[in-house]
């Protein structure tokens, strides 16, 4: 393997990423070199096997929607705390043997735990949970170790969660923090949102977007509001 290294990001749609220009600006500046980051735009989880086969370099793989639970089958190895989680967001691979082995890891977990340990004061004492995908299992699992109840929301109706229509006054009152795990309002669609009764929020509610493009979702602006 020559000295050039490769990472980059699987998912489907990319359009909405930046992982690529952010992560060839920060090689540039902190003079990392010999490392170059792609998109892997592909249309079936699948398709990773010939992503790692073509690309000899290739030393890792972050993973967004909607792969982050159904890439778990091509892992040899998750570590302890993704396993927990039910969901990867990052895959490392090592090539030292013949054949590539990849071994995934979560750190949503640890972005959304920092982001809680940013709140000042004391934590809101309930949460609602907006969505049910790979994102929202980190969420969870960060919740559970703080020790903070949570109830999930989605759009159809399931034993553990309540759906949109559900939400009410009360509910609102009484679940002051909420997290968007949805990958609703975010770029280029920025003009969709979680439908959530806004109008029942209060100053004693917290939001939180897991979305970072663009940087104040709708949700968070109505939520301002």
């Amino acid at each position: 393997m020559s000295k050039h290294k490769e990472i980059g990001l699987i998912g489907y749609p990319l359009s909405h990423s930046f992982s690529r220009d952010y992560f060839t600006k920060k090689f540039q500046k902190e003079g990392i070199k010999d490392f170059s980051y792609q998109n892997f735009e592909i249309d079936n989880i699948n398709k990773i096997l010939d992503i790692v086969k073509d690309n000899k370099n290739l030393l890792g793989l972050n993973v967004t929607i909607p792969y982050k639970q159904s890439v778990i089958p091509y892992l040899h190895q998750v570590s302890d705390q993704a396993d927990k989680i039910g969901a990867i967001n990052t895959i490392c691979i090592d090539r030292t043997d013949i054949q590539p082995r990849l071994i995934g890891h979560n750190t949503d977990c640890i972005g959304f735990s920092m982001s809680l340990d940013k709140i000042s004061g004391t934590l809101p004492n309930s949460a609602l949970i907006l969505g049910s995908g790979g994102a929202s299992k980190a969420v969870v699992y960060v919740l559970e170790e703080k020790g903070i109840p949570y109830l999930l929301v989605s759009r159809s109706q399931g034993n553990n969660n309540l759906t949109y229509k559900d939400l009410d006054a009360a509910i609102i009152r009484e679940h002051p923090l909420i997290i968007n795990t949805t990958p609703l309002g975010m770029f280029p669609k920025i003009e969709m949102k979680p439908d959530i009764p806004y109008e029942f929020l209060s100053e004693e509610h917290c939001l939180i977007d897991l979305i970072y493009n663009p940087a104040q979702t709708l949700f968070l602006q109505l939520g301002e509001k």
